[in-house]
């Protein structure tokens, strides 16, 4: 075969355990740990990673990241072996253990050679997929001996399979209060002169036509989340509770919010929709509806192991 792995590329979240970054007695926590890999040591950054790691503990102090992508992982993996092609399936992470230079050497050592690589975002930008792409070089690089190749599968948002998850998701989560609720997708927010300079908005505008198309919504909103507070550069917008707030203003009484953006239900989700977004809907007076992600739903890995047996022909 053309490939004889696969490996899922993540952003990945905290979870139990030190990531290695400090002896454990000194470890100031695997939040606080995470948000600094990610923002960076400078003192100037002290309050942000504070804030953010707040986040985190506030649900518990880890995220569900990880294992939602290892259920993903595994629920490819089966799917392909029920259509006899029984290649391993690996999760790596840009932002945590198992880091994908972990996984890369790991991989490296049991001998697979011909990587085809997913990258677990669905719309492109640089932080979303060429960051990813050079931490896979540079995990690459650093094997020892042969080094493996890495292939990777194309851009995936509007496919029937990851469009059609997030429809029947948003239906089974609004039921009969679809009809007459106020639709809105998010995704990340960006700096806005990363998405001068790729498809990310585009693409995401136009996963957010599909879904709509498919549920029979011909209006609907489209609103950014996450975003760096206080940053002295524009970010993508609106923001979801600034788009929640001009619904009250059109007198809206129900808003149903689909993060097709993520892929899985991490603490970003978590908490900026089903907290600060759902507490913003509340002071507005409005019935806040909260879809989930699309995480191993069979339609969107299903899709996904479609991809790899014909890169695999």
């Amino acid at each position: 075969m053309k490939y004889d792995s696969v490996l899922l590329i993540a952003f990945g979240g905290p979870t139990p355990g030190c990531c290695q970054k400090y002896k454990s007695d000194t470890c100031p926590g695997e939040a606080y740990c995470f948000v600094e890999g990610i923002v960076g040591t400078a003192k100037s950054q002290i309050e942000r990673i504070k804030d953010i790691s707040a986040h985190y503990i506030k649900l518990g102090g880890f995220s569900p990241f990880n294992e939602l992508t290892f259920k993903q992982a595994e629920a490819l993996q089966r799917t392909l072996q029920a259509r006899e092609l029984p290649l391993p399936v690996y999760a790596g992470f840009r932002h945590w253990t198992p880091y994908l230079s972990e996984v890369i050497a790991e991989m490296a050592r049991k001998g697979h050679r011909k990587i085809l690589g997913i990258i677990m975002a669905p719309h492109q930008s640089k932080v979303s997929w060429e960051w990813y792409q050079q931490t896979v070089k540079k995990g690459i690089e650093a094997v020892d001996g042969e080094k493996p190749t890495v292939d990777y599968l194309d851009p995936w948002y509007t496919h029937e399979g990851y469009v059609g998850a997030i429809a029947e998701i948003i239906e089974t989560a609004c039921g009969d209060k679809l009809k007459h609720a106020e639709l809105v997708f998010t995704a990340h927010a960006i700096p806005q002169a990363a998405a001068n300079t790729s498809p990310y908005s585009q693409q995401y505008r136009k996963t957010g036509e599909a879904v709509a198309e498919k549920i029979g919504k011909k209006q609907f909103g489209l609103a950014y989340q996450s975003a760096v507070e206080n940053s002295p550069m524009p970010w993508t917008e609106p923001d979801i509770n600034d788009w929640i707030k001009d619904q009250k203003e059109e007198g809206i009484g129900t808003v149903v919010a689909s993060p097709i953006g993520f892929l899985c239900d991490h603490v970003e989700v978590l908490y900026d929709l089903d907290i600060e977004a759902a507490e913003t809907a509340e002071t507005c007076g409005i019935d806040f509806i909260r879809a989930g992600t699309v995480g191993d739903h069979p339609k969107f890995i299903n899709m996904l192991a479609d991809f790899v047996y014909e890169k695999c022909l």
